[in-house]
């Protein structure tokens, strides 16, 4: 692959991803999602050096003459562009139909009509519901547990439908929980950081008794390249984890002793999932990804944490510190 495409470009993991890639010599096409500000998302903080290497292709992941066209003459797709927040799938589930599922049918679609040489299915470590045993491998169950998840679970299902019946070199990618820079303040660890930047004393939070396995932002693009160079990986499904977990009430605590040991947690109703949604617990197995390629995460957790601490630091005006993201 020399020539790739990358949807959902704009976003969090995307906009990394995009970055690796120019530096890793790719010609790079960039999803971002239509808008009338003409706004690039994320990719409008990149380097004039690395932006100049990125041709821009504006569109709607849920159009398909618009997918078929981004995707032509290009050699390979990483497909991330997703809904993703899972509170907000609650009451609007039809937006995630049609973004997840038939957003992904799109580019399936596309890639076996012009056939693209590689497809990377974004999927998440959300597809295995509660953890039924640990660490969670590729063959754990799946649990649709929110409709974010049970749209997520039909996206994959499709793509391996499209390698079992039309050949079509598809690899699924499942991070485990990713954390960094450019972080939706829909997620954990930017609402704790950016509460405490904000020089609050009690952080909002929902249940801290589940727990994660938190990939760096960095580690998690990398994931994807390495899955993306190796034959090996075709019509697997891979996890991307550090086969660690720790607690969102531990994680609270790390963070507030970074920044301020004397704030305290206090339990803000309207964050807590209802009982039967609520992932427990995710720790994901990482033999598949160290055999199949030669990926190894680079980021301590306590690194991971520091750097994502200093970037919001730099750029917390971009957050809405009073109120709760969803």
């Amino acid at each position: 692959m020399k020539r790739v495409l990358v949807t959902g470009a704009d976003g969090f993991i995307g906009s990394h991803l995009t970055e690796l890639l120019v530096e890793k010599g790719y010609q790079v096409r960039a999803f971002t999602y239509y808008n009338s500000f003409s706004t690039w998302g994320w990719l409008d903080t990149l380097s004039p050096d690395i932006m100049r290497e990125i041709e821009i292709f504006s569109g709607d992941i849920r159009d398909p003459n618009g997918v078929r066209e981004a995707m032509r003459s290009i050699d390979g797709v990483f497909h991330l562009a997703a809904l993703i927040a899972i509170p907000f799938s609650y009451h609007s589930p039809d937006s995630y139909v049609d973004t997840n599922i038939k957003g992904t049918l799109n580019v399936l679609q596309a890639a076996r009509d012009l056939e693209t040489e590689r497809v990377m299915i974004t999927s998440t470590s959300e597809v295995y519901g509660t953890a039924q045993y640990v660490p969670i491998d590729e063959k754990h169950p799946f649990q649709g547990q929110s409709p974010y998840s049970a749209t997520k679970i039909g996206a994959d299902r499709l793509a391996e439908s499209f390698y079992r019946s039309f050949s079509l070199p598809v690899s699924i990618v499942r991070p485990f929980n990713t954390y960094g820079p450019r972080q939706s303040a829909r997620a954990v660890i930017p609402t704790i950081i950016s509460q405490l930047l904000s020089g609050r004393e009690e952080i909002k939070l929902g249940s801290l008794t589940p727990t994660r396995d938190f990939n760096y932002v960095k580690d998690t693009a990398a994931g994807f390249v390495a899955i993306a160079e190796s034959d090996k990986t075709i019509g697997e499904e891979i996890n991307i984890a550090t086969q660690k977990e720790i607690s969102i009430g531990d994680l609270a605590c790390e963070i507030i002793r970074q920044i301020n040991p004397n704030a305290k947690i206090v339990c803000d109703e309207q964050r807590l999932r209802p009982l039967k949604s609520e992932v427990n617990r995710l720790l994901g197995a990482n033999g598949k990804i160290k055999r199949l390629t030669a990926w190894e995460p680079q980021y301590t957790f306590e690194q991971g944490i520091s750097e994502t601490i200093e970037w919001l630091r730099d750029n917390l005006n971009r957050y809405k510190v009073d109120i709760y993201n969803v």
